[in-house]
């Protein structure tokens, strides 16, 4: 029996318990030690005979009883008292837990609710089978102590949980209990908890799932309840087929604020697509509008590299861009090779920009990340500029090159200098000479190997060309022969 397996009743005590409780109830309003001892006994013989179905109702008249007596004490000591009974069914226990949960809120006073919780608390410690009551219980402790303005209490308590290792639990609370966690650590400024928290969560759950017809979903529905006829006791419960875009709207809310705290623009800008590749984002308008425009910021102010570039053109080519034309435009010169001068890009841009929350030209108290953005973003238009210079020229002299990026010689060799390092150009910079080389500098090896492939071409194409020309003067031959014949 400790065991939790399900074993045929020795003696069914249904009538007995049908009798007894409606008398324990009757008694219970004069005498409630009486009551409870008269249904302890009765308790005593249906889990000793394995009987489930009246132990569960027993234990649970036993408790009702003691809350309805107005003994808060006495009931904290009954849910103790029965659960450490030797041999008590898990599944009973199970029962009685999920009942005296229903209680929480109907306690007079905090200090009682308190009481209960840490009673069921101490209850379901280390218990597989109640392990998502435990985890429902401990919820409501946080909960209560994030309305007393207890954050790090509340993020404490809620975070010992690993609901992810909870095999009983449906993937969508545990999920909604990963999302609280998250969120409490974000709110207490704990940004690498909440990073280690939500990689628990996986993103295939959020998957968009293709339209089906009512066929499908006829021939679906079927197959679950084939399923869950088979289902053994054992088993996990079958997933609900719920939508789960509220889960996954909440879950990039929280990534995008992350990847902001970081200053992770490329990651920022993956969480809007995945926000925009979203049924209900796509059906309205003002959202819609919103994440395109954030989709085209972020991936603006990523710096440069392969992935970021490809995602920019990848990025162009989405026909929605039409809905916000002023964004179009602005990245659309970022995938022209040509020079962006930043004063004019400003002037043009600046003040529907900073008309968003994104950015801000000058220091702002309620965001100041708005500032640093609007500083990025004139970084990354320089960082353009001299990758279009860097193909272009391949040397340039100094006051040149500081007048094509609109910067003062200090800063110029500044931002060379950091994309040098960042691999992004290959620069080499002469300060006596005040001249500025792009072109890679190449030893004897690399010029002929290049002259030697140049040659293979240049002789490939004239054996194209004498094949050509062979071919014409046979057809010239051949064409007056047919004419004479034809006549």
């Amino acid at each position: 029996m400790a065991d939790g397996q399900l074993f045929k009743p020795e003696k069914d005590y249904t009538k007995e318990v049908d009798k007894q409780i409606p008398e324990a109830q009757e008694l219970a309003k004069t005498n409630v030690q009486a009551a409870l001892e008269k249904l302890s006994v009765l308790e005593k013989q249906a889990r000793q005979a394995s009987d489930l179905a009246s132990t569960s109702r027993l234990l649970v008249a036993i408790i009702t009883i003691s809350k309805d007596s107005g003994d808060w004490g006495l009931l904290n000591e009954q849910i103790l008292l029965l659960s450490k009974k030797h041999g008590q069914l898990k599944q009973a226990t199970t029962k009685m837990v999920q009942v005296a949960m229903l209680f929480i809120n109907e306690a007079p006073d905090q200090e009682k609710k308190l009481s209960l919780i840490e009673t069921l608390r101490t209850v379901t410690e280390g218990k597989i089978f109640v392990e998502v009551e435990r985890a429902r219980v401990t919820r409501i402790l946080s909960d209560m102590k994030k309305e007393q303005g207890d954050l790090n209490a509340a993020a404490d308590i809620l975070c010992e949980l690993q609901v992810e290792t909870f095999g009983s639990m449906h993937r969508r609370e545990k999920t909604e209990f990963i999302l609280e966690q998250v969120a409490l650590c974000i709110e207490k400024g704990d940004w690498t908890q909440a990073g280690i928290l939500s990689r628990k969560i996986g993103i295939k759950y959020f998957s968009r799932k293709p339209k089906r017809t009512p066929e499908q979903i006829e021939k679906d529905k079927k197959e679950r309840e084939e399923k869950e006829k088979n289902r053994s006791i054992d088993d996990p419960p079958l997933e609900p087929e719920d939508d789960v875009t509220d889960l996954k709207l909440r879950y990039y809310e929280q990534q995008i604020t992350l990847a902001k705290h970081e200053d992770k623009y490329l990651d920022a800008c993956k969480h809007y697509r995945q926000v925009l590749d979203t049924e209900s984002v796509e059906d309205t308008p003002e959202q819609l509008h919103a994440v395109l425009q954030r989709v085209i910021y972020y991936i603006l102010l990523a710096p440069h590299d392969n992935e970021q570039s490809d995602l920019l053109h990848r990025i162009n080519a989405d026909t929605r861009n039409s809905l916000v034309p002023e964004e179009k435009e602005l990245l659309k010169t970022f995938t022209i090779p040509e020079l962006m001068r930043w004063p004019i890009v400003s002037e043009r841009f600046g003040p529907h920009l900073c008309s968003t929350d994104v950015f801000s030209a000058s220091p702002d108290q309620q965001d100041p990340k708005a500032h640093t953005r609007w500083q990025d973003l004139r970084k990354r238009v320089i960082e353009h500029n001299v990758g279009v210079i860097a193909k272009y020229y391949t040397r340039i002299q100094m006051h040149r090159l500081t007048q094509l990026l609109d910067l003062d010689e200090e800063e110029t060799e500044s931002y060379i200098s950091s994309l040098v390092t960042a691999k992004t150009v290959y620069a080499k910079i002469d300060r006596p000479a005040r001249v500025v080389t792009f072109a890679k500098t190449r030893d004897a090896d690399e010029v002929l190997n290049e002259w030697s492939g140049s040659m293979k071409s240049l002789l490939g194409l004239l054996e194209r060309i004498d094949h050509l020309i062979t071919k014409e003067e046979m057809m010239a031959r051949i064409q007056p022969d047919t004419a004479v014949k034809a006549h």
